[in-house]
């Protein structure tokens, strides 16, 4: 065995999210007076930061217009949004596998802990789980490459015992800002020309794929 943990993003890697976020997004657009956008034209808001996507959607950098974006987004996400959310197929034997195989496993997304914590219990998978970690609601560590750098420390990694595995770019961009290496999954958010470009050690079309690459028989 090469490595001895692995950290998952949550939103497009464990869990299909698109209807709570997106439905979320659009709350908040309205609220604030906006005509929102489809769903199928909020996909590219799942995976990162959300003040990030706000700051796009709304065109502005103002601090105080993207907090009171974010607050109607929570508002709603908090009680509603967060369960309109399903499992991926093969998560859960994909998880048993690789524990059964000595990894160790960790949740690190840039959602915040609260709610990753009450997403993962939602689902049954706490006990698949050695620590869960996000960021903080006042967006501490929702870039990626913070986060992963903290778990590192946290829990005394070498960036080398190590791998990350994540949908989007920010995943692949926040492993090599650790050199840790990434597994790029294919079935989220991210394309696999997204995933390759920004320097994907690996690529998974599936689940099951991500067990098949760490567990050599």
């Amino acid at each position: 065995m090469l490595y001895s943990a692995i950290f998952f993003d949550l939103d497009g890697t464990l869990t299909d999210p698109q209807p709570g976020i997106t439905r979320c997004f659009q709350y908040a657009l309205s609220e604030l007076g906006y005509s929102p956008p489809d769903a199928d034209e909020l996909h590219w808001c799942i995976g990162p930061p959300i003040q990030d996507s706000f700051s796009q959607l709304l065109k502005t950098g103002d601090d105080a217009v993207l907090q009171q974006a974010i607050s109607l987004y929570r508002s709603r996400f908090a009680t509603i949004g967060l369960f309109e959310n399903s499992l991926y197929c093969q998560i859960p034997e994909t998880l048993k596998t690789l524990r059964l195989a000595g990894y160790q496993t960790f949740v690190a997304t840039s959602k915040p802990y609260i709610y990753a914590t009450r997403i993962i219990e939602h689902f049954g998978l706490s006990s698949l789980f050695d620590g869960i970690y996000g960021s903080e609601l006042d967006g501490r560590r929702s870039l990626k490459g913070e986060l992963i750098q903290h778990i590192l420390v946290k829990e005394n990694f070498s960036p080398s015992d190590v791998v990350m595995v994540g949908d989007r770019q920010h995943d692949i961009i926040g492993a090599k800002q650790n050199q840790v290496t990434a597994i790029g999954v294919t079935y989220g958010y991210g394309t696999q020309a997204e995933l390759q470009a920004h320097g994907a050690d690996l690529l998974a079309h599936s689940p099951d794929e991500i067990a098949k690459l760490l567990v050599h028989s």
